[in-house]
């Protein structure tokens, strides 16, 4: 799951040369400003600590733009300071089971947590290897560190100048933010605590408000508007329920908060506070500022996914429609926070590239000549030239949503995207030196033992490719089609919710991910085949030599040097109209009949040669297009 900006929060109309001051007070606001509370917006474990929350830094820049004194907190880094970066990013890098929700869940709720001991960890165990030694700190972290760590938060911060705390909830923080608001709410029983982010969507939202009594208000969805006019309501009040997005403990009824359709009306988020903390904890220095990926937002929502939602998706639950800040408003943001922070690096937290940006942004960022480096996640079907834009305005690194090397899979979880698409994705983007990040999945309804031999077979002429980060089944995701599809009785909350949350607390509304049958003994022999295969092609990259497939061409002449596999290094070469045909198959995929009209030769002999250059792994077949495998050996073309 993607962390999405406009779940919990997410900069102005403004000329190019616009400054960007640090906060800004809406004039007309400042009679009464004596009367509005001081807000803090927090950000506990276990959001990753090498960069700051795009969800506080903006929301906390919104409130003051509308007049109420405010800060944030990222009370992540304490922790992480505590257990040691290393250890601390092993569980927030972690997207399995809830550890992270368990480590907190008894500060959370007391004698109502449903797992005084370690019963996670026995039940889970062999899926915790990866943990290593951290594994077995486990239950100490628990019972001492946790509590520890919140009894610091608490008297060191001073909590009673504060009049509201915000909390954002993604990537396993809730049982870590109720704790902390636990202990406030002890201590600070006025203090109002005001709950958001994906954790808080649709019908969990309401559930996690009725059932965890130290939350007083949350808001579902896009929290632009909403938050700064509950912040109003409390300062004159009013009642905040009655706000669109607002869920109180009143159990009225919520209507959804409308998404905002002007992103350049956004303050530029204000991350002062996480790189101060971050020093101050000596998790990083002054000089370690370039280092850090600032996160920013360009765009919401999914223009894919508003026209065919993937089936397996859950992000943009309630907000699919896509929106995306102007080129100008983008150039802006990038220029401010570089000055600010000293970092070039940039990671967009959107869930898809505007195609637009490929005309408008990125060209005016190649011809200003900036040295930014950024990461972006795209959609797969882009060409040759568009990877290279990319790469030339400063791309390094992307998430193009590949997922599977089957065309039918891909057709199942109706991605728009084909296999051959997929691969040529990846040779581009190797090519162009950027990193791709991407995983295979499987578990999809209609597929079958043969889409999964089919790409276990084609992987390791696949070596001189980025393999990907993992592969395994789905999630089943709520707000996917297939959770909204899938058939009552069929699945269940995922397991680990079983030892975090209370009983009270009814897991079918308030979890985010859902268990289901497992697959019959044919499939899970053809997914443990798979794994094999993407095993072995990540075991091909870690050497200090990373395999080659690249050619050298000439009209009628071409030579392919191949060192996929160490010890069995080779060169092809071939002549003729067999030289052509490769060739013109190096862009993109082609289908014979294109190449009969442009090479002029019949489709069978093109089919044939196809077959042939499949036969020595140079080529691949989808759709009975031809898709090169090799790489010009000549870079920048």
């Amino acid at each position: 799951m993607t962390c999405r900006a406009g779940a919990w929060g997410r900069c102005y109309r403004r000329s190019r040369n616009r400054t960007f001051p640090p906060a800004t007070v809406n004039p007309t606001s400042r009679a009464d400003a004596s009367a509005r509370p001081k807000v803090v917006v927090v950000s506990m474990p276990f959001l990753a600590a090498d960069r700051p929350s795009i969800q506080a830094g903006l929301l906390a820049a919104i409130a003051r733009e509308h007049g109420f004194p405010a800060g944030t907190l990222h009370a992540n880094l304490d922790l992480a300071a505590r257990i040691g970066p290393a250890q601390y990013a092993l569980l927030a890098d972690h997207r399995g089971r809830l550890v992270g929700e368990w480590l907190f869940s008894a500060a959370a709720f007391g004698d109502d947590a449903p797992d005084p001991g370690s019963g996670l960890l026995e039940a889970f165990g062999d899926e915790l290897a990866y943990l290593g030694p951290l594994r077995e700190r486990l239950p100490a972290l628990r019972r001492d560190v946790v509590p520890a760590y919140l009894e610091e938060l608490v008297v060191s911060y001073p909590w009673d100048e504060v009049g509201v705390a915000g909390f954002s909830c993604v990537f396993q923080q809730s049982t870590a933010s109720f704790a902390l608001a636990r202990r406030l709410k002890q201590r600070h029983p006025d203090l109002v605590t005001v709950f958001g982010g994906a954790a808080f969507e649709g019908v969990m939202g309401p559930e996690l408000v009725r059932t965890v009594e130290c939350v007083d208000l949350a808001v579902s969805g896009e929290a632009d508007e909403a938050f700064p006019r509950l912040l109003r309501a409390l300062a004159t009040g009013d009642d905040p329920a009655a706000i669109p997005g607002v869920i109180s403990r009143s159990g009225k009824p919520a209507p959804p908060a409308p998404p905002l359709h002007d992103l350049d009306a956004l303050p530029v988020p204000d991350y002062g506070e996480f790189f101060e903390r971050s020093e101050r904890l000596g998790l990083a220095d002054k000089t370690g500022r370039a280092r850090v990926w600032i996160p920013v937002e360009t765009a919401r929502g999914c223009w894919w996914g508003a026209r065919h939602h993937c089936t397996f998706c859950g992000l943009n639950g309630t907000t699919m429609a896509f929106r995306s800040k102007s080129p100008d408003r983008v150039l802006d943001e990038l220029a401010v926070q570089t000055r600010r922070w000293g970092s070039f690096r940039f990671a967009a937290v959107d869930n898809i590239l505007d195609v637009g940006y490929l005309r408008t942004l990125f060209p005016r960022i190649v011809a200003q000549g900036r040295g930014y480096e950024m990461f972006y996640e795209v959609k797969a079907n882009l060409s040759r030239d568009q990877v290279g834009l990319l790469a030339r305005a400063g791309v390094s690194r992307i998430q193009p949503g590949l997922e599977s090397l089957s065309s039918r899979v891909l057709a199942l979880m109706r991605k728009g995207t084909t296999a051959a698409q997929n691969i040529n994705l990846l040779r581009w983007a190797r090519y162009h030196g950027i990193g791709a990040s991407w995983n295979v999945l499987w578990g999809f309804p209609g597929e079958t033992p043969g889409d999964y031999a089919e790409q276990a077979a084609i992987m390791p002429h696949l070596a001189h490719l980025q393999p990907p980060d993992a592969a395994g089944p789905i999630w089943l995701e709520r707000f996917s089609p297939l959770f909204d599809d899938a058939v009552p009785g069929t699945f269940r909350p995922e397991a680990s919710n079983g030892y975090v949350y209370p009983d009270r607390v009814d897991l079918a509304k308030a979890a985010y991910f859902f268990e289901y049958d497992p697959p019959d003994a044919d499939l899970a022999e053809a997914y443990r085949e798979l794994g094999l295969a993407v095993k072995g092609w990540q075991e091909a990259w870690q050497g200090d030599r990373r395999p080659v497939l690249v050619f050298w061409s000439a009209p009628g002449y071409l030579r392919v040097y191949d060192g996929r596999r160490p010890g069995r290094e080779g060169t092809f070469t071939f002549e003729g109209p067999a030289a052509d045909v490769y060739a013109a198959c190096s862009d993109r995929a082609v289908k014979p009949a294109v190449l009969r009209e442009r090479l002029d030769l019949p489709a069978e002999t093109v089919r044939r040669m196809f077959e042939a250059f499949q036969r020595l792994g140079l080529m691949f077949v989808d759709g009975g297009a031809g898709l090169a495998l090799a790489l010009p050996a000549v870079g920048g073309r």
